[in-house]
């Protein structure tokens, strides 16, 4: 990922418990995931938190894919 991504989220043991979180704001990434996830499109996640930018959407999702794709090692 590059690292213009990493610079839209935050990681802070004293916000929202450590969670990565939109910088700036007490927006978690799980949480943008969540609501595009439910079928909420960018735009009306944009109108309803208006402090959001579609870049900080885009990070949250090159983010939660960077998260989840990790090694899988089997074993005998």
């Amino acid at each position: 990922m590059e690292d213009l991504n990493f610079r839209r989220i935050s990681i802070d043991p004293e916000i929202c418990g450590g969670r990565p979180c939109i910088r700036g704001t007490r927006m978690r990434v799980s949480d943008v995931i969540e609501m595009l996830a439910s079928g909420a499109t960018m735009t009306e996640i944009l109108t309803d938190y208006n402090y959001l930018t579609e870049e900080d959407i885009s990070s949250a999702l090159a983010y939660a894919a960077r998260a989840t794709n990790h090694r899988v090692i089997t074993t005998a």
